[in-house]
């Protein structure tokens, strides 16, 4: 089936454009959802009249999101979870997980449809696409961590006095107990 796409559609093709796809996406969704029209004679005239309005909006878009964007390239989302001791997660963090904590954080609601990422089942640091627009993807940072532990490399300083302050604290201590069983 030939379609002509009304609307930018994601990993399908920009407005205007003739797309051939299977019979049941054109007659169940494209079509439907007003993404898309079937590509006749009469459609294939409007194309750069479509292709046009497209533009202007695409335009309008970034420019109202690119503030946003610029706000949310610089986040780094941190995450507390269970894990067992190869690293594996006790379950996983979900892009709904992350779209709810970035919406959190920008005030901004970001859906989970937006967050391109595959379900995180690991510790470790990730990265993740946030599609605002077609042309606006800023990519974010992702940090899970064990419950319980501290992140050091996020705040080096930080978790350096905090590590030093404990290693004093203990060596003081074994110092003094010896001392005070003789």
């Amino acid at each position: 089936m030939k379609v002509m796409l009304v609307k930018d559609v994601y990993k399908l093709g920009r407005a205007g454009d003739i797309k051939k796809v299977a019979d049941g996406y054109g007659r169940n969704f494209l079509i439907p959802q007003g993404f898309a029209v079937l590509a006749t004679e009469g459609a294939l005239k409007q194309v750069q009249k479509i292709k046009a309005q497209a533009e202007v909006r695409r335009s309008s878009q970034n420019n109202e999101l690119q503030g946003l964007a610029d706000q949310i390239k610089d986040v780094t989302l941190t995450f507390a979870a269970k894990a067992g001791d190869t690293g594996k997660l006790y379950g996983s963090i979900t892009t709904q997980d992350i779209a709810t904590a970035l919406s959190e954080q920008v005030r901004f609601e970001v859906k989970r449809q937006q967050v391109d990422t595959q379900p995180i089942r690991t510790l470790g640091e990730f990265t993740a696409h946030v599609r605002l627009t077609m042309d606006l993807v800023p990519e974010i940072k992702i940090i899970v961590h064990r419950e319980g532990e501290t992140i050091e490399h996020a705040e080096p300083e930080q978790a350096e006095k905090k590590k030093g302050g404990g290693r004093k604290a203990k060596e003081e201590v074994a110092a003094e107990e010896p001392a005070t069983a003789e």
